[in-house]
């Protein structure tokens, strides 16, 4: 089973950055892909003006691309946060103040799945407050994925790059996808495996796709070492990407890797056009 059994979306936040966001959704699109995902995209504005949503919202459509995935609010990303849900303070608040308008944004364009960075350890706060916090925060998100009907994705990133973040391995992700779903009773959080973080955090791959499939709601990959194409490090990913889909995992998966010094139209020679 290879590459040709699977349906790819390109991730626009790290995918085309070397072109302004309202142009990347047209680029994907003749690069032949047919969905599209995102990181929240005004890292500075949990609640952008309409106009800048709108503009957003009508280059995707006139794209003919879908919005398959959509990050909530999450802090200066890319950079040194990861998410803002867990953090007390004004950092929460923006987190609050963006699941409407990111859960409305989404469902205006058919999106249905939705990510929540689940933010860093801060100093001076106990994690176990930082934990209670995260809860409620992703319960209400829980509840504004579920008025869209969409899904929560919680994802787990890896321990060198992100070494203040607390989940840090598949099953620190989903024990907190399954502590939201039994406070919300809406089953709609799933885990978000992304192949490249679990691999940078030394974990058995085949036994995560074994053990986590049926709870994995998205996927996301980049080869390793150096989160680029499928190709240029060491990663199995068309073995990995066929357990999944033997596991039953029928999703999308997410094309989240750097393109290296050429444009990003180029990083994508490892797969055929017709399977794109």
């Amino acid at each position: 089973m290879g590459f040709e059994e699977q349906r790819f979306n390109v991730n626009l936040s790290i995918l085309f950055t070397e072109l302004p966001l309202l142009e990347r959704p047209a680029a994907a699109a003749a690069a032949g892909f047919t969905a599209v995902e995102l990181w929240w995209p005004w890292i500075d504005s949990p609640t952008p003006d309409r106009s800048e949503l709108d503009a957003l919202g009508k280059a995707i459509e006139d794209a003919g691309v879908r919005l398959t995935g959509l990050n909530f609010y999450a802090g200066r990303l890319p950079g040194p946060d990861r998410g803002a849900l867990s953090v007390p303070g004004a950092e929460s608040d923006r987190f609050r103040a963006n699941v409407d308008v990111a859960a409305d944004f989404a469902g205006s364009l058919g999106c249905t799945a939705l990510n929540a960075l689940y933010g860093n350890r801060v100093d001076g706060v106990d994690p176990a407050e930082q934990d209670a916090l995260a809860l409620e925060n992703l319960v209400l998100a829980a509840r504004a994925a579920h008025r869209i009907g969409a899904i929560l994705l919680i994802e787990a990133l890896n321990r060198p790059e992100s070494p203040r973040y607390p989940l840090v391995s598949a099953s620190a992700a989903v024990g907190v996808v399954d502590r939201v779903n039994e406070a919300s009773g809406l089953a709609n959080a799933k885990f978000l495996m992304d192949l490249y973080h679990l691999s940078m955090n030394g974990e058995d791959l085949p036994a995560v796709i074994e053990r986590y499939a049926s709870a994995t709601g998205h996927v996301q990959i980049a080869d390793a070492p150096g989160r680029g194409a499928p190709g240029t490090g060491a990663l199995p990913l068309e073995e990995l990407l066929g357990r999944l889909r033997k596991a039953g995992y029928d999703g999308w998966t997410g094309l989240e890797y750097k393109p290296g010094d050429r444009p990003s139209s180029e990083a994508f020679e490892w797969l055929p056009r017709a399977a794109r």
